[in-house]
C-alpha cells in the first residue's frame, strides 16, 4: 500500500485518521509507503512503513488551522516516482483533492497502479462557508447565489477526481449514497475508532460546579463557531448564569470569538494528555458544525464521558444516540434548548454522561483498519465489490474497566 496524506501532522479529523492507519500498518509489520508533508525533504523507514517527507514551498497556500497545499509540489514528481518504484506498491491510496493526492493520481495513472480514495472533509461546503464569511458588504441573495455556485462546481470537480478510483470510503451513510451516484464508483463506510486509554472520564480534576460547555476543533467560518455566543446568549436569555466555555482549537475565529464570548477559555492547540483532561473537565461537548462529514472529535468527548449536543448536519448525528449518549438539535432553537435541558437537569446529564462512556467503548482503531485492509486486498485484485455495512469497528462495551467519575 502507499498512502498520500495532503495533511497528517496537523491537528484535524483526516490527519489523525491517517496517523492511526500508519501507525496501524507499524503495528502489524504491514509495508506502507506513506507520502506527506513534513518539516524537510527525507526519506525514512519506520518499522514497516517507508515514509517519504516533502517540505511545501514558501509560497504555499494558507488554508488556516495549519493546513497548506503547495500549488508547486509536482516539482518533486520524479522523486516521488522513483520512490515508488522502489517500492513497487499495489494499491495508492488518496485522502483528497490536494496537493499530494493530485500528485498520487498523476503517479499511479503514469505508473498503471490502481487507486482507492477516502473521502474526508466536504470541500464544497468548506469553500461556499469560506466564501459567503468574505463578502458580508453584499446582499444576502447575491452572497447565496455566489456561494451556490461555488459549492456545485467544488463539488462537481471533487467528484470527477474521486472518480478516478476503483473504490472509495466515505465516513458517513449520507455520503456514501451522494458519493457512490455522483462518482459512479463503489463506495464504502469507513468509521473512525477512538484511544480508550488516552480519552477517559478517569482525567477529570476539576472541582467547582460550574457547567462548563466545551468545543474542540479549528475555530473557522466553516465550523460554524460564532453559534458559539448565540448559544451564550440564548442560555443568559433562560436564565442560566452558572457556565462558562472552554474553546480548544487554532483558527482566524479565534479574536471574533473572543471578543464576542463572556465567559470563555482559549488555550489554545492540546494534544495528548492535555486535551484528553480538557474533554474530561467538560460538561457538555457543544459543536454547532454542518460540514463535518465524521468528527472525530464526537468520539472523543464521548469517551471522556462527555455527551456531545451535535447539529442534524452532517456526520456527527449518527455517532449521537439522540437523548441518550447526547442531543441533535434540528435547529438553532432546538440546540440552546438542548443545553438548556441539560444545564437544568443534571440528573439527566449524569446518566448522558455514563451512556456516552460506556458507547465509546464500541470503537476499535484496529477493527476499522482490518476491515479497510481486506478492501484494500480486494481493490488491489481487480474487484471493487460493494460490501455489506462495516460493522467490524464496533466491538462489545461490556466489562468497560473505567469507572465514570462523578461531576
Amino acid at each position: 500500500m502507499a498512502l498520500f496524506c495532503d495533511t497528517f501532522h496537523e491537528v484535524n479529523g483526516a490527519a489523525l485518521t491517517c496517523r492511526e492507519l500508519v501507525a496501524f500498518a507499524r503495528r502489524r509489520g504491514y509495508p506502507l509507503f506513506n507520502l506527506r508533508g513534513g518539516p524537510a525533504n527525507r526519506v525514512f523507514e519506520d518499522g514497516s512503513v517507508t515514509v517519504h517527507e516533502l517540505r511545501r514551498a514558501f509560497c504555499s497556500l494558507d488554508l488556516g488551522a495549519g493546513l497548506r497545499a503547495d500549488p508547486f509540489l509536482l516539482r518533486y514528481r520524479s522523486q516521488v516516482r522513483e520512490s515508488l518504484r522502489r517500492f513497487q506498491p499495489d494499491l495508492i491510496h488518496f485522502i483528497s483533492l490536494g496537493d499530494c493526492g493530485t500528485l498520487a493520481a498523476l503517479l499511479a495513472r503514469e505508473m498503471g497502479v490502481p487507486t482507492v480514495a477516502s473521502w474526508h472533509t466536504n470541500v464544497h461546503e468548506f469553500a461556499a462557508w469560506r466564501l459567503r464569511s468574505m463578502l458580508p458588504f453584499l446582499p444576502a441573495a447575491w452572497r447565496d447565489g455566489l456561494s451556490g455556485l461555488v459549492e456545485r462546481q467544488v463539488l462537481a470537480l471533487t467528484l470527477r477526481f474521486y472518480g478516478t478510483s476503483r473504490l472509495i470510503f466515505a465516513p458517513n451513510p449520507e455520503l456514501v449514497g451522494m458519493i457512490e451516484k455522483g462518482a459512479g464508483r463503489p463506495v464504502l463506510p469507513m468509521q473512525r475508532g477512538i484511544d480508550l486509554d488516552l480519552y477517559s472520564p478517569a482525567r477529570r480534576r476539576r472541582a467547582d460546579d460550574a457547567f462548563v460547555l466545551g468545543y474542540v476543533g479549528r475555530l473557522a467560518a466553516e465550523k460554524n463557531v460564532r453559534f458559539l455566543a448565540q448559544l451564550e446568549q440564548g442560555l443568559l436569555a433562560r436564565g442560566h448564569r452558572n457556565f462558562r466555555f472552554l474553546v480548544v482549537g487554532p483558527g482566524d475565529e479565534r479574536e471574533w470569538l473572543e471578543a464576542n464570548l463572556r465567559h470563555a477559555e482559549f488555550p489554545g492547540v492540546l494534544k495528548g494528555e492535555a486535551l484528553a483532561e480538557a474533554y474530561a473537565n467538560m460538561d457538555l461537548f457543544v459543536f454547532p458544525s454542518h460540514t463535518d462529514t465524521f468528527g472525530n472529535v464526537i468520539l472523543e468527548a464521548l469517551a471522556s464521558g462527555t455527551p456531545p449536543i451535535v447539529t442534524a448536519s452532517g456526520g456527527p448525528k449518527f455517532l449521537v444516540q439522540h437523548g441518550v449518549t447526547g442531543m441533535v438539535g434540528e435547529s438553532d432553537e432546538a440546540f440552546i434548548d438542548s443545553v438548556s435541558r441539560l444545564l437544568s437537569d443534571r440528573p439527566w446529564h449524569e446518566r448522558m454522561r455514563r451512556a456516552a462512556w460506556e458507547d465509546a467503548g464500541n470503537y476499535s482503531w484496529d477493527a476499522v483498519f482490518e476491515r479497510i485492509y481486506e478492501h484494500y486486498r480486494g481493490a488491489a485484485a481487480g474487484k471493487s465489490d460493494p460490501a455489506p455495512p462495516q460493522d467490524g469497528a464496533r466491538v462489545s462495551s461490556t466489562a468497560l474497566p473505567l469507572k465514570l467519575v462523578a461531576s
